[in-house]
């Protein structure tokens, strides 16, 4: 998860869906949404009705946490 590769492949801003999220952060589905319910892990933005996103720069520090070995 520390690869810089990884990261480096993301935009430098907008918004990801939640499959995009998940090839960066190697959990799966519902243990993502329990981490966004935890606190562990970043909230969605709303962007309509049935339709969810995440800042990218959210997800980057996201994995910069992890890569500094602070952990997710």
């Amino acid at each position: 998860m520390s690869s810089n590769v990884q990261n480096n492949s993301l935009p430098e801003t907008g918004f990801i869906r939640i499959w995009d999220v998940l090839k960066y952060i190697p959990v799966g589905k519902s243990t993502w949404w329990a981490g966004v319910a935890a606190g562990r892990f970043p909230r969605p933005v709303k962007l309509g009705e049935r339709t969810s996103a995440w800042k990218v720069e959210d997800i980057r520090a996201l994995i910069e946490k992890a890569a500094s070995g602070e952990g997710i």
